[in-house]
């Protein structure tokens, strides 16, 4: 069931208007669709939070506009990426038993087979459902999975009444053999190398070594030096 909030219309449009409502702990939001002309409203900041989080990537509200009632599938929300919070949202308009189509996430979940790596090749499947009956996400088990398993879009268990409208083909989970710390350090001194990247333990042995190669050459100037004064010296000592 969609969650209802309470919405109210505004005039106000604009940064500056956007601003006083976020003040006021409201969010400014924008309904589209059915040919309709667009209705801009503002919603409560802490409820509407509160159902897009229960709601998913695909939250459907009932929202109360002037008293009468709108159901709302949520496309966009805008996150203020520094404090987090809700800044804009925009909805389309749509109604009971109304066929939509949504992106809806992928949920891996289970343990593969020991040295195994899971990796999730398509985040979310596009599907056909009802804008009532959206699924929250498509979960995908991969307990026990064996190196060389693969999982594609035709193998996903749908909810009754969705529809896959992504590729059947495409791959969405895949199980690999996992790379031993050895491999992943070697690969990641090559990516370095290519970058032409130099870390600072790297930089002070090459100053040690430069180091002592240079007191090595001034030892060997400084014998030098007395070997030649001491025949010097025995060879004034003969005359």
């Amino acid at each position: 069931m969609p969650e209802k909030i309470t919405a109210e219309k505004r005039t106000e449009f604009g940064k500056g208007a956007a601003r006083r409502i976020r003040r006021e702990h409201k969010i400014p939001a924008v309904v589209y669709g059915h040919g309709n002309d667009p209705i801009h409203v503002t919603l409560p900041g802490h409820d509407t939070m509160m159902a897009l989080k229960h709601g998913g990537a695909n939250a459907l509200l009932e929202l109360d506009i002037d008293g009468s009632s709108q159901l709302a599938l949520t496309k966009q929300v805008q996150v203020d990426p520094i404090r987090r919070v809700l800044e804009h949202i925009d909805f389309v308009a749509v109604r009971r038993g109304e066929k939509v189509t949504v992106d809806v996430p992928i949920h891996v979940s289970g343990d593969a087979a020991p040295e195994t790596l899971v990796v999730t090749e398509h985040a979310t499947v596009q599907v056909e459902a009802e804008a009532t009956n959206i699924p929250e996400r498509i979960e995908v088990s991969v307990e026990g999975a064996a190196i060389g398993t693969q999982i594609h879009a035709s193998d996903l268990v749908l909810p009754e009444g969705t529809t896959l409208l992504t590729d059947p083909e495409s791959l969405v989970v895949n199980v690999t053999q996992a790379q031993s710390a050895e491999q992943l350090e070697a690969e990641l001194a090559e990516a370095e190398a290519e970058a032409g990247i130099v870390h600072e333990e790297a930089e002070e042995a090459v100053e040690a070594a430069e180091g002592e190669a240079a007191e090595g050459e001034g030892a060997s100037a400084e014998g030098e030096a007395a070997e030649g004064e001491a025949a010097s010296a025995e060879g004034d000592t003969a005359e």
